[in-house]
C-alpha cells in the first residue's frame, strides 16, 4: 500500500480520537459497568473505566465464597476480557486520589487522566461507626479479599476447635456473633446455620454433639430483620432463621469488641472469637469534590441527571450518589444493585443525547423488587407491583434464578449453577480449603 495513503489513515484515526468525548469512570462495580456497556461501540466517546482491582465481582454472592459454596472465579470476571472486543472502552488499573475540576482532570496513583465527562460509581464500603476495636478485629462482608479472608478465618477456627481441649476456649471458638440483620447478615448467619447442622458434623468427627449447640447470634440494633422489606417477609425470616438455630437478638448495639468479647451498649456481652460485620456501610469522600456536595452517608447529592449541583460534567451513579428528585423515593433510592445498574444504563443513554443535542430524561428508578435467601428452599421475595410476597422453596429458586441473571457472562453463570446443583442434591460442598499466598518472609525463612 502507498505510504502516503497509510499516513493519511493515521492521521484521519488520530484526529477522530481527539474528538471523542474522554469518560473517565471511576469504580467498576454494578453502576460503572453498565454504564460502559451502554457507551461501548459508541463512535462519539472513549470510555475509561478506573477501578482498583482488575476484575468485576458479584457482591450479592460474596457469602457464599465466604462460606464456600462458590469460587471467587464463579463471581468474578477480568475487566480487561469483559470489553475485549470493544475499541472505545478501555481499563485502567489505579486508586483515585483526587480530581481537578476546573482542569478536567483526575488524579490517579498512576498518573493523571484528562477528562470531558467524570465519573463517579465507586460504591460504598464498610461503616464501622467509629468503632475502633470492631474495625480492627470483625471480620467485614463486603469485598472478596473480605470473603476469601472470612472463610480462611472460620476454616481455622474449626480446625483449632476441633484440636483445642479447653471447654470455655471451644465455646469461643464455635460461637459466632454476625452485625447486622440486613440481607447480608440474614444470609451469611442462615449459611453458618445449616453448615453447622450438615456439614460441621460429618468434617469434624472429633466435636462432640454437645458442641454442635454452639451459638449462632444474629444482633442488630434495630427492633426488626430485613427492615426494609414487607412485615411478611420480616416475620417469616425471623422464622426461619429460628428453626435453623440462629438466636435473634434485636435492639442490641454494639459497642466494641476486645479480648475475644463483643460489648453491647446496655451492657451485654457475648464471647467469641468471630464477630462477622454487616452492620452497615458508607461512602467515601472525594478530595477535590466540596464537602457541600455530599448528603446522608457521605452519598454525593446529584440532580435528576446525576450530575452534581453546579458540576455539570461531573456525575455520580450508584450508591454512592443520592437522588432526591424522583417523586417515589423523595429521601433517595435504596442502596440495591437495580438501582445502580439502572442509573448506569440512563446516564449513557443521556451521555449519547447530550452530544446527539437532543434532550435527557430524568432518572426514574423502575421497583423491581427486593429478596434475601435464607437457606437451602428458605428464601423471601417482595414484588411491589402487583403486591406480592413469596417464601420458601418458590422465593429460593426465584432468588436462584434471578441471581444467575444478574452474573456478567455466561461462563460464571454455568459454573455457579452446576455448584449449586451438586450442593443442593449433595447437601455439600467440596470448596473448604485454607490457602493463602505465600508470603516472601515464609519464603526467606
Amino acid at each position: 500500500m502507498d505510504p502516503s495513503i497509510i499516513k493519511s489513515k493515521q492521521k484521519n484515526s488520530i484526529k477522530t480520537c481527539k474528538q471523542m468525548k474522554k469518560i473517565v469512570i471511576i469504580g467498576g462495580g454494578f453502576a460503572g459497568i453498565h454504564l460502559a456497556s451502554g457507551l461501548a461501540g459508541k463512535k462519539d466517546f472513549h470510555v475509561t473505566v478506573v477501578d482498583r482491582n482488575n476484575y468485576n465481582f458479584f457482591p450479592p454472592l460474596l457469602y457464599q465464597v465466604a462460606t464456600g459454596y462458590l469460587e471467587p472465579s464463579n463471581i468474578s470476571y477480568p475487566f480487561r476480557r469483559l470489553w475485549r472486543e470493544k475499541e472505545n472502552v478501555r481499563f485502567h488499573m489505579a486508586e483515585f486520589q483526587r480530581v481537578i475540576p476546573e482542569e478536567k482532570k483526575v488524579v490517579l496513583s498512576t498518573g493523571e487522566m484528562n477528562y470531558d465527562y467524570l465519573v463517579f460509581a465507586t460504591g460504598t464500603r464498610t461503616n464501622y461507626f467509629g468503632l475502633g476495636n470492631v474495625q480492627k478485629n470483625a471480620l467485614p462482608m463486603k469485598t472478596l479479599n473480605d470473603a476469601l479472608e472470612l472463610r480462611n478465618y472460620l476454616l481455622q477456627i474449626m480446625e483449632s476447635a476441633a484440636r483445642v481441649i479447653d471447654e470455655g476456649e471451644r465455646k469461643k471458638l464455635l460461637t459466632i456473633v454476625v452485625a447486622g440483620a440486613g440481607p447480608t447478615g440474614v444470609e451469611v448467619s442462615g449459611m453458618l446455620a445449616e453448615m453447622k447442622k450438615k456439614i460441621v458434623p460429618k468434617d469434624y468427627p472429633e466435636l462432640t454433639a454437645d458442641d454442635y449447640e454452639a451459638h449462632i447470634y444474629l444482633v442488630d440494633a434495630g427492633d426488626k430483620v430485613l427492615a426494609t422489606m414487607s412485615e411478611q417477609s420480616q416475620a417469616d425470616s425471623f422464622t426461619a432463621l429460628t428453626k435453623l438455630g440462629v438466636e435473634i437478638k434485636l435492639g442490641l448495639q454494639v459497642k466494641d469488641y476486645v479480648d475475644d468479647t463483643v460489648v453491647f451498649t446496655n451492657g451485654q456481652t457475648i464471647q467469641t472469637k468471630s464477630l462477622v460485620w454487616a452492620a452497615g456501610v458508607t461512602s467515601s469522600v472525594f478530595e477535590g469534590i466540596p464537602l457541600s456536595c455530599y448528603g446522608r452517608g457521605k452519598r454525593l447529592i446529584v440532580d435528576e441527571y446525576n450530575a452534581l449541583k453546579g458540576m455539570p460534567n461531573i456525575f455520580a451513579i450508584g450508591d454512592t450518589s443520592i437522588q432526591t428528585s424522583d417523586i417515589k423515593f423523595p429521601n433517595g433510592h435504596p442502596q440495591l444493585a437495580q438501582v445502580a445498574i439502572q442509573q448506569g444504563r440512563r446516564l449513557a443513554k443521556n451521555l449519547v443525547a447530550i452530544e446527539s443535542g437532543k434532550a435527557r430524561k430524568s432518572f426514574s428508578y423502575f421497583d423491581k423488587g427486593t429478596m434475601a435467601i435464607i437457606g437451602w428452599n428458605k428464601a423471601v421475595v417482595d414484588v411491589p407491583k402487583p403486591r406480592l410476597h413469596f417464601k420458601g422453596f418458590i422465593a429460593w429458586f426465584t432468588w436462584i434464578f434471578i441471581h444467575l441473571i444478574f452474573l456478567v457472562n455466561y461462563r460464571n453463570r454455568v459454573r455457579t449453577l452446576y455448584n449449586w446443583i451438586t450442593a443442593y442434591f449433595s447437601k455439600d460442598q467440596t470448596l473448604r480449603m485454607i490457602i493463602r499466598p505465600e508470603s516472601k518472609q515464609d519464603r526467606a525463612a
